[in-house]
């Protein structure tokens, strides 16, 4: 099997995925992403600077090949003179993974196209589901999220989820506050070793991705296949991005936290605090309150209290969520109903 040759074709469908889908980005993010993805495709290390007039002309370059692609469809993948579907993604991995390949090919928020190829580092099984852990990556797309599920797979990215810690560094440096993500980076040596630090935290926050993947897999058995079906008909974006932090926040409250309070596991804890979103903390207000307490008096069984409070709220607010949307409810009014509705306890 020729590595370089899938890689070019997994990328070329990468490229016609960010041709329809980069602009999504607000600028600023966009900007930040365009750097991480000039620093990954020069192969780069963290903290070698980045020339501007090198970053702007690989900008330009890449913008002009997204424009000769964006009415291309997507390409099958030639793996040892057979074709197949780039979604095919259980097939595919049937013949890579012995290889020590990880695939992935499948649909994200708002129906994003994501396609991977990666190094395979592990695998293992949670109650009917594949977790592949995978390293270093072959071919990738400028949003490249740290984890995806598909089907019965769940993806958990190393390098993706360094590159994300990288970015969320950057950003902390810039602003310079004291929050839960200068508190997390107090346990790595950054000042040191970038690299070393970002790999070390990289390894122990894809424990807590897995966590939370594991905790998706039980919200989903809770709340059944009707949020599925929902998300993909509710045809508004603001309306889908709330739902899916609710989910979010039930995984986490099921799986993620409780487990990193009993583990004792501090530095993660800061983290999924620093990484804390503005639409979670818009449903989720309670939460910045509970982690500052926690913070304080380092009191794990209020903290897990708290936690529990919260998978049950989160649980209610999906069903009623749901027998809006059976009652044919706009989404207007679904987003109303969670607008009055944040966690407040």
């Amino acid at each position: 099997m020729n590595t370089d040759l899938l890689s070019a074709q997994v990328q070329h469908n990468c490229n016609i995925a960010d041709a329809r889908h980069a602009g999504n980005f607000t600028l600023c993010i966009y900007l930040m992403k365009m750097r991480e993805f000039y620093r990954w495709s020069e192969k780069l290390a963290y903290q070698d600077i980045l020339a501007s007039d090198s970053v702007g002309q690989w900008v330009t370059e890449r913008e002009t090949v997204w424009q000769q692609l964006e009415e291309d469809d997507f390409q099958p993948l030639s793996i040892d003179g057979q074709q197949y579907d780039p979604f095919d993604t259980d097939t595919v991995n049937q013949l890579l993974n012995p290889q020590g390949l990880i695939y992935s090919g499948g649909l994200g928020a708002n129906q994003t196209p994501h396609f991977f190829l990666a190094k395979k580092l592990s695998r293992e099984t949670h109650d009917g589901y594949n977790i592949f852990i995978s390293g270093q990556e072959y071919a990738r797309d400028l949003a490249s999220p740290p984890a995806m599920t598909l089907g019965n797979n769940i993806f958990i990215r190393r390098q993706s989820i360094a590159r994300m810690i990288w970015e969320k560094v950057q950003e902390w440096r810039w602003h310079g506050n004291e929050n839960g993500m200068s508190r997390a980076m107090e346990y790595y040596s950054f000042e040191k070793d970038v690299n070393t630090a970002l790999d070390t935290m990289a390894e122990v926050e894809a424990e807590a991705i897995k966590l939370h993947e594991i905790g998706e897999i039980a919200a989903s058995q809770m709340i059944g296949p009707a949020w599925k079906q929902m998300l993909l008909e509710i045809n508004n974006a603001r309306v889908e991005l709330k739902l899916r932090a609710i989910k979010d926040l039930l995984a986490d409250a099921l799986s993620t936290l409780p487990t990193l309070i009993e583990r004792k596991q501090i530095a993660s804890l800061h983290f999924y605090a620093g990484n804390m979103n503005a639409t979670r903390k818009e449903l989720c207000p309670s939460f910045m309150s509970a982690y500052k307490q926690w913070h304080e008096d380092k009191n794990n069984e209020d903290f897990a209290a708290w936690v529990n409070r919260s998978q049950h709220y989160w649980h209610d607010i999906m069903q009623q969520c749901l027998a809006l949307f059976a009652a044919q409810k706009t989404s207007s009014e679904i987003d109303a109903f969670l607008t009055a509705q944040p966690f407040k306890s």
